[in-house]
């Protein structure tokens, strides 16, 4: 299977990038990036690229699947514009490039509460993307909602730190209709998103699925035998 890996750079995304190597039944990551890293791996494919002018490298998407990790912070990005430059633009200009291309699953990660009608600008961006993607037909479509991701970060960012610090205790408390809130760790949700791609390897669709990924779903698809 070839896949295409967006958001490589970023907490879970570095995460999958390495489960996805590890598996036989990858044949090639290809990980666009504005600058190339070090790393070098047999089935590893970097290219550096302008992702305002995705559509320059058709060649790219030419993936059975994509995994979107894209995202950044409002702080990070410098305005709200900017954030949904990134969150939402590129992220379905990617899509589109990728269905356009034949690629027949887009596993994307969002967050909990996206939703298009939210008054909450984070949570609106987010779900506009997901009702995007949704639109472009894709035969397996599915989109993670996780709450709080914990792990380490390169970046600080102060009141993601605060949460983490509090999330053993509020998890214990958050059962029943509440458990979807949970903080989960990046790995839990990097080793769902490639147990997921790779079990779609020897399936076809006979129509368009699509899934909704949240905390319970996203630990069990992690805890699946590779």
């Amino acid at each position: 299977m070839r896949v295409l890996l967006l958001g490589a750079t970023g907490l879970t995304g570095g995460l999958v990038l390495s489960g996805l190597l590890a598996r036989d039944d990858i044949e090639l990551v290809q990980v666009p990036l504005r600058r190339r890293s070090k790393f070098d791996h047999s089935k590893l494919r970097q290219e550096e690229i302008d992702f305002d002018r995705m559509e320059d490298y058709p060649g790219l998407f030419q993936v059975d699947a994509i995994i979107c990790c894209l995202g950044t912070t409002i702080k990070k990005a410098g305005s709200q514009e900017q954030f949904r430059k990134v969150d939402f633009g590129y992220g379905l200009k990617a899509a589109e490039l990728g269905r356009a291309e034949g690629a027949k699953a887009f596993i994307l990660m969002s967050a909990i509460g996206s939703s298009s009608s939210s008054t909450i600008f984070y949570n609106r961006v987010k779900g506009e993307l997901e009702d995007g993607v949704r639109g472009l037909g894709y035969p397996y479509l599915s989109i993670y909602q996780p709450s709080l991701l914990l792990g380490a970060r390169t970046e600080h960012r102060a009141g993601e730190a605060l949460g983490v610090k509090a999330m053993p205790l509020v998890n214990r408390v958050l059962v029943g209709p509440l458990e979807k809130y949970r903080g989960i760790e990046a790995a839990t949700v990097a080793s769902a998103m490639v147990n997921e791609v790779c079990s779609l390897a020897s399936e076809s669709a006979a129509e368009q699925v699509v899934q909704i990924r949240e905390y319970q779903d996203i630990v069990r698809l992690s805890d699946q035998a590779a």
